[in-house]
């Protein structure tokens, strides 16, 4: 049996139109049964303030040499070939 074009066009756009409706429907179904179920939000813990600590760098050297040798590898050259004049934090 050979069904024309036209009939297999719209059994298709038709089995995705009721397919994409289902899961409309099946969405708003759990999102209602959710919200019945779900507990209350606990109160937000009030914010920790840390003390401001004096930013201190001990292991400057083998800082420098491990981003110097990061920036080596990335652009696929010899370490030496690296300089860094000044570092600063961001």
């Amino acid at each position: 049996m050979d069904y024309p074009a036209i009939f297999v066009i719209l059994m298709g756009l038709g089995t995705v139109f009721f397919g994409l409706v289902c899961l409309i429907v099946l969405t708003m179904c759990m999102g209602r049964v959710l919200s019945r179920t779900a507990a209350p939000a606990p109160a937000p813990a009030p914010p920790v303030v840390m003390p401001k600590a004096p930013i201190t760098e001990p292991n400057l050297p083998e800082m420098v040499a491990a981003i110097s040798a990061a920036i080596a590898e990335e652009l696929d050259t010899d370490v030496t070939g690296i300089r860094i004049l000044s570092m600063r934090r961001l």
